[in-house]
């Protein structure tokens, strides 16, 4: 298993992760042409030459910075790699002096065991109207925002 920034090679395979969880309306879905404006964003788990995992870290403003996009492929999940993969892109937030990283999630409780803790998504301006509103569920998001200070 190896972690590391992901490459324009990579990003069919890391779309087709994000997207299968999108058509499950687990998360926002991300266009190709999207993945390559952000490719310094994402991280990849690769595995046997193959991407089973991507997370990105987006920074949202001087001192807020997202977790988004976080995709394991389901026959990799409970080994680690989502867990490694957040934990990379957090020393990466604290390296470029980033306070704070947030993420909207289904998965609250995999985030507290990460340190995170829960906020309330309305403190969360930038995100809501950056990118909720491109979500099906929106208005009527059911996700949880959660928080860590680096």
């Amino acid at each position: 298993m190896k972690i590391r920034k992901a490459k324009i090679s990579d990003l069919k395979q890391a779309q087709k992760l994000v997207n299968d969880y999108a058509k499950k309306e687990q998360m926002i879905p991300r266009s190709l042409n999207e993945l390559y404006e952000t490719v310094r964003d994402f991280i990849v788990c690769e595995l046997n030459g193959d991407v089973c995992g991507v997370c990105a870290l987006h920074i949202m403003w001087e001192d807020l910075a997202e977790i988004r996009s976080l995709a394991v492929e389901n026959k990799h999940q409970k080994k680690g790699i989502g867990r490694t993969l957040v934990k990379q892109c957090l020393k990466e937030a604290k390296a470029l002096g980033i306070k704070k990283v947030f993420a909207l999630t289904y998965q609250p409780g995999f985030f507290r065991k990460l340190g995170f803790t829960d906020i309330d998504k309305a403190s969360l301006p930038q995100k809501i109207w950056g990118d909720c509103v491109r979500c099906p569920r929106f208005p009527e998001c059911d996700e949880h925002a959660v928080i860590i200070n680096l």
